[in-house]
């Protein structure tokens, strides 16, 4: 084994993804109480993709058939909150890229919805989730008066950890729960990107960025009409057969 490989503390492991069960059967009683939890993640590099032939529809006795050479007209990133009590995707954002600052904006104007709330983010652990512009958006929320300091010197803003201790405060009005790595499954927003890939990416076409975008939003308006929960069933705990 490489010297530099850092094995996972099974306790901890187990205890983080108990957490974050334990925070989706909760949601329903924070949704009742006025409060909001979202499951948050990006999908990056979407391709407006626009084929060459048009698609020649299905006939009897012959499947549909799809042109397999295409144009490459761009890429879009989408950041989605997906709300865990109603089912609905709240507030996304289609940009040209994912930052820390575009981060910021996205959780900025989610926040502007409901500015007095109770809001918990489950994310993952990117450096883009665990910002210094994303601590103070926090405590300018919070009305923290904790010392901030300066990023990589002093205070919350001193390195990783403490901005992410900082950010995953359950005193906090505003929290970032975060899963743990190569735990990608445990975030419900990527269970709803795989049904935009396969509605909607997989099968489409686009003749520029700006369609791709009108198709992602018209499909995310289509689908709040009808949304419903998952029904999350893992509790953190082994399954039994």
């Amino acid at each position: 084994m490489n010297a530099k490989t850092k094995t996972v503390d099974p306790i901890a492991f187990a205890e983080q993804v108990e957490t974050i069960c334990t925070l989706y059967a909760y949601a329903p009683l924070l949704h009742a109480l006025g409060g909001h939890i979202v499951s948050c993640d990006e999908m990056t590099g979407i391709q407006a993709l626009e084929r060459i032939a048009p698609t020649q529809p299905m006939r009897k006795g012959r499947p549909e058939r799809r042109e397999f050479e295409y144009k490459r007209h761009g890429t879009l990133s989408l950041i989605a909150n997906f709300d865990i009590v109603t089912g609905q995707i709240v507030q996304p954002s289609l940009g040209p890229r994912r930052t820390e600052d575009d981060f910021v904006r996205h959780i900025a104007q989610t926040l502007a919805t409901d500015p007095d709330a109770v809001w918990v983010f489950l994310t993952e652990q990117l450096n883009t989730h665990q910002s210094e512009h994303l601590v103070r958006l926090v405590a300018a929320h919070c009305a923290s008066d904790d010392d901030l300091g300066v990023k990589g010197k002093t205070g919350v803003l001193q390195s990783l950890v403490t901005r992410t201790a900082f950010l995953s405060d359950p005193a906090h009005r505003i929290q970032f729960v975060y899963v743990p790595k190569h735990t990608s499954w445990l975030n419900q927003v990527e269970i709803w990107f795989s049904i935009l890939v396969r509605r909607v990416i997989k099968r489409g076409n686009f003749s520029s960025v700006a369609d791709l975008r009108e198709q992602i939003v018209a499909f995310i308006g289509y689908f709040n009409q009808t949304a419903k929960p998952f029904a999350w069933t893992y509790t953190g705990r082994p399954l039994v057969v």
